[in-house]
């Protein structure tokens, strides 16, 4: 059911882009607003060190290599410049990965246009590694990490917003954590002048600033936020834990038991995100406001009460 998922949402993605997608690639999205705190950008460096990574293997050692297919989908505020220059960006990079014949299947990147309720509807159910990596402490909630956990894709996340409770519900051993906490973000923030970077961190972000991908003047902006910046949401902190984090989804994704009974403990956890008990909960703890019992239509005293 899941490849049938899967071929529907490369079909689909196919459609609108124009890019054809390996079915039996691990499918990785991040579909949500695009802003900073999402960290976007976070994801387009991890795609950059993993095309180089593959580009520096021998041919025996890419035939080890999980295929992946990535896809990023948001919108950005019509006045956001560095949102839409992350857009932009995504699409750069995904214009050299997907014609490089050293890479074929092994790694395609898109940006899906226009992404809405229906389009969320095909895709979601096609997922198997959905990104939830904004900053610790920065998102309020979250709830499109609950629609994909649902539909049996993993997470790979930091624990912030509903990622949270999620692990309280299936166990961080069902996911794949990464970053630093929220409790630590306010001191990191004030040491970020005496922060050495990391090695993988500053070679990622220098092929795309010495123009590997075009448009480095664009980028310039954006890349020199996160490098000479103060890199408000940490990328530089979390990049090297992010990787290690991305290593372990490959290492487990080739153990098709082991990811298959993750799944499955993930969409079985879902239950808790009901919006039904969602609803009752705040109607109780809340708004303190009582069910209201529709009566039963007139003339037909076996249907019962609504409400009842």
């Amino acid at each position: 059911m899941k490849l049938q998922a899967k071929q529907k949402a490369a079909k689909k993605v196919e459609e609108l882009t124009g890019v054809t997608l390996n079915p039996n690639a691990l499918m990785d999205v991040q579909v949500k607003r695009i802003h900073e705190y999402k960290r976007q950008l976070l994801n387009v460096l991890s795609i950059v060190h993993r095309y180089q990574q593959i580009k520096n293997m021998t041919p025996a050692e890419r035939k080890q290599v999980v295929p992946r297919a990535c896809v990023i989908g948001g919108k950005a505020a019509p006045g956001y410049v560095r949102a839409k220059k992350i857009i932009k960006m995504v699409n750069a990079v995904g214009t050299k990965v997907n014609s490089d014949p050293d890479i074929g299947d092994l790694l395609k990147v898109v940006f899906v246009p226009d992404y809405n309720v229906s389009l969320a509807e095909i895709l979601i159910p096609g997922t198997e590694l959905s990104q939830q990596i904004s900053t610790a402490g920065t998102e309020a909630s979250g709830t499109g990490n609950m629609k994909f956990m649902m539909n049996g894709s993993l997470i790979i996340g930091t624990m912030d917003g509903a990622n949270v409770e999620i692990a309280e519900e299936i166990g961080q051993e069902n996911m794949f954590i990464f970053g630093h906490s929220a409790e630590e973000v306010p001191q990191l923030r004030q040491q970020r002048h005496s922060l050495q970077l990391d090695p993988e961190f500053t070679a990622t972000v220098d092929l795309i600033k010495r123009g590997m991908f075009g448009y480095e003047d664009f980028f310039s902006d954006v890349l020199d936020s996160i490098t000479h910046g103060t890199d408000y949401y940490l990328l530089a902190n979390d990049f090297q834990s992010y990787i290690q984090a991305q290593a372990k989804v490959d290492e487990t994704y080739k153990d098709k038991a082991k990811w298959t009974r993750m799944s499955i403990m993930s969409t079985a956890g879902s239950g808790k995100f009901s919006s039904d008990r969602t609803i009752a909960e705040y109607a109780k703890d809340i708004w303190d406001v009582q069910a209201c019992v529709v009566p039963a239509p007139q003339g037909d005293p076996n249907l019962p009460a609504r409400g009842s």
